[in-house]
């Protein structure tokens, strides 16, 4: 079937990576680091790390864990980027690329025996996958699937297969087996007590380095499952093209346009933890009377609740969010533990704050996520902060500076000595310029030999 949509796009994202391109990739390895290291040591992470514990050991790098076989290292390390809830995300596809892709082309790598260039250049191609599918789905299928548990394998897949160095005929099969597997229900949203989403994005990075695997092995899958009558989206994406996973997006690569994230809560409630950080010193907590959010529904849909009871409702919460921006400024991971939702002062402010959908913010998402802070005070002045695009989008971008001290903050919070993170953020960034992929690997904490988490 040369003409499935697998095959087109297996061709489109084999064109060659550019020098700029692999650069990008190291700065999304740097931030993924630094998540996967802090998520390391939850318990969403053990609880996974010990029921693949038995499976066979190997060559490849989990972190957390006694080196595993890739399909074992592939599943613990997928489960990690996205924990915490500062992985990156492609703002118009809705979903996180980094904790599914850079797990399933780091256990590549280790497990075929390939360097630094195969893993940057199977990281861009892996992005790049994803993003097209994850932009084509559509709202219909964002409303019941978590996107990055559905799109993510085929980001995987293409990883995978570009460090195996498959055939276009070969990824296209990868793409396809990859594709069968796609899961991911946000019925986890509505139990607090789920760990189900961090299930998804391993079950994501697994799926797709083992469809590469089968496929490298002459193990066929249904080429047309995309734009089949009972494929992918047939199944999951009403109203939704599935030719548009070929989109003309202009040149170069997808991952130039994937977000940063600076604040450890949902990226639905940077734009207004944004808005109310541009307030600065203008107003006095004291003397607020009432806080107003104006958003995009999505925003609303995931982030109103206005009084969390969990740690993960709190990074859910647009009231607590702003809340903490208006008392304490830039939240960091500490704002969300329970220490600061039960603290009397930030629910007291949160009980202040109402949230709307708004015309304006509406007509732009995805392609801008905005969000409008109005706080008025006791002596019924109004006070306004404005965020038209949350910060890491590449309309308002974070430096490498930035992303570094992001990085060291999560390997501190995972329990890393200043000296050996430091040593992390600085062999992932040197990826860049060559650097071996051994000398970050060789610095990610692993059970018994670099650390226990």
């Amino acid at each position: 079937m040369p003409n499935a949509l697998t095959s087109e796009l297996a061709a489109l994202c084999a064109s060659p990576v550019s020098d700029d391109a692999r650069s990008r990739a190291a700065l999304h390895v740097l931030d993924w680091a630094g998540c996967a290291v802090a998520g390391s040591i939850c318990e969403q992470a053990k609880a996974l790390r010990a029921a693949v514990k038995d499976e066979a050991r190997g060559y490849c790098t989990a972190i957390g864990a006694l080196p595993s076989g890739a399909l074992t290292a592939v599943m613990a390390n997928g489960a990690l980027g996205n924990v915490l809830e500062m992985d990156d995300v492609d703002k118009r596809a809705i979903l996180h690329p980094g904790p599914v892709v850079i797990p399933a082309a780091l256990a590549a790598c280790e497990d075929a025996g390939r360097g630094t260039l195969h893993f940057l250049d199977a990281i861009v191609r892996g992005y790049e996958a994803v993003i097209r599918v994850g932009r084509a789905v559509g709202a219909g299928h964002y409303a019941y699937w978590h996107n990055t548990g559905t799109c993510g394998p085929f980001g995987a897949a293409m990883a995978a297969a570009s460090v195996l160095e498959l055939s276009p005929e070969r990824t296209a099969h990868a793409l396809a087996l990859a594709g069968t597997q796609a899961s991911g229900f946000w019925q986890t949203r509505h139990e607090p007590a789920s760990m189900a989403k961090q299930l998804h994005t391993a079950r994501a990075a697994h799926a797709g380095l083992l469809g590469a695997k089968l496929a490298a092995q002459g193990f066929d899958g249904p080429l047309a499952i995309l734009e089949g009558p009972q494929g992918f989206f047939a199944a999951t994406c009403p109203g939704a093209e599935p030719t548009d996973v070929l989109a003309d997006y202009g040149p170069g690569w997808r991952i130039d346009e994937v977000s940063f994230k600076p604040w450890p809560a949902c990226r639905h409630a940077h734009a207004a933890i944004d808005a109310a950080l541009e307030l600065g010193g203008r107003v006095a907590a004291g003397e607020i009377a009432s806080i107003r959010i104006e958003t995009y529904p999505d925003a609303l849909k995931f982030c109103d609740k206005p009084q969390p009871q969990t740690v993960l409702e709190a990074k859910f919460s647009l009231q607590h969010s702003v809340a903490i921006a208006l008392l304490r400024g830039g939240p960091a991971l500490a704002d969300f533990e329970p220490e600061s939702y039960s603290d009397l002062q930030v629910r007291a402010l949160a009980a202040k704050v109402d949230v709307a959908a708004s015309d304006d913010f509406a007509s732009a998402y995805p392609a801008r996520y905005g969000a409008r802070v109005s706080v008025g005070l006791r002596d019924g002045s109004e006070h306004v902060g404005e965020a038209p695009d949350a910060l890491g989008d590449p309309e308002n971008p974070v430096s490498v500076d930035r992303l570094k001290e992001k990085a060291l903050a999560l390997c501190a919070a995972g329990g890393m000595s200043p000296l050996m993170a430091d040593r992390l953020c600085h062999a992932a960034l040197d990826m860049a310029e060559g650097g071996p992929l051994k000398s970050f690997t060789t610095m990610l904490p692993a059970l018994g030999i670099r650390g226990v988490v």
